[in-house]
């Protein structure tokens, strides 16, 4: 049922009604809102990024990628680059108003109806369109990655259309991307859909090289701070985490500090290993299942449970 018409009028005759005194109710929740609990960023009603719409946005950009997997079978070479470019102009344009929308959360000197910050919205979403070939790129690395990683799978096809990881990916370099323009908001958006989506939890901020492979994928999580090297793979489980929050001397927590791990080139971290902290694993290392490591080790090292338990 729509609860359109319950807008239609200023004085709805529900609110008098007894049987829910929804009358005081709504007042309450009014003050509650408006002044006893008001947590509305500075204090302010802003326009919020619709969810739904983001995930339409990334399906379109998904299938400008790769057109006859995520967009449609029946695509011919005739059609294809007409295809691509239909399906990006109607995505970027929605595009830009979902940019628009997370800018009033990092420009709070700004109205919803400055000319500047549709602008500035427009030039972050040029700029992210320019650099989608790379990210194709870097998403070809890994479809490589996880074929050649994992002896199950049967074809590229396959992976784009079955693996949790694969799917997690695809939303990390399209987030990371716009994090790093300037759209964090927007970008921890795009996360939290994929980690509905597949239970794989990567924070946009996250730097992680080509031939990245999450395999099996569900309850991985890569903090906020995290360096990923190439041709790195990880099992479902790992835990990229922080060790501590640094505050400042008024208790409140430092934002954007080092904390995470920085894992270099050729390393696998089995299932279930929890890296900790702004520690370094050496480049070709294996960090084996049920690992608790906070501390660096050198390349080539082979940690398993009892060695990490001995060296904490």
């Amino acid at each position: 049922m729509s609860i359109t018409p319950l807008f239609q009028s200023q004085n709805p005759e529900f609110l008098s009604s007894t049987s829910w005194q929804l009358g005081r109710i709504v007042a309450e929740l009014r003050q509650s809102r408006e002044v006893t609990h008001n947590v509305r960023h500075q204090g302010r009603l802003r326009e919020l990024p619709a969810r739904e719409v983001l995930s339409r946005i990334v399906l379109g950009l998904s299938a400008a990628l790769f057109p006859t997997h995520y967009g449609r079978p029946d695509l011919s070479d005739d059609s294809i680059d007409y295809f691509v470019g239909y399906t990006l102009h109607s995505t970027l344009q929605e595009l830009v108003e979902q940019v628009r929308r997370g800018l009033l959360f990092v420009r709070p000197d700004v109205h919803s109806d400055d000319p500047e910050l549709a602008e500035e919205a427009r030039g972050i979403t040029h700029a992210f369109a320019a650099e989608l070939p790379g990210i194709r790129a870097l998403l070809v690395s890994d479809l490589q990655s996880a074929y050649q990683g994992d002896p199950a799978a049967t074809s590229i096809s396959e992976i784009l259309l079955c693996y949790p990881g694969m799917t997690a990916i695809i939303h990390h370099r399209l987030a990371h991307a716009l994090h790093q323009l300037g759209a964090p908001l927007l970008a921890r958006l795009i996360a939290d859909i994929a980690h509905s989506r597949t239970g794989i939890d990567i924070h946009p901020g996250a730097q992680i090289g080509p031939a990245f492979f999450i395999d099996h994928g569900t309850g991985v999580v890569i903090g906020e701070t995290t360096v990923i090297g190439e041709r790195v793979r990880l099992y479902q489980a790992v835990t990229l985490g922080a060790k501590r929050f640094p505050t400042d001397e008024t208790g409140q927590l430092l934002k954007g500090q080092p904390r995470h791990p920085i894992v270099e080139d050729d390393v696998v971290i089995y299932a279930g290993a929890t890296v900790l902290g702004r520690i370094t694993i050496g480049r070709g290392s294996s960090i084996g299942g049920n690992v608790w490591l906070t501390h660096s080790v050198p390349p080539g090292s082979s940690i398993t449970q009892a060695q990490s338990q001995r060296s904490d």
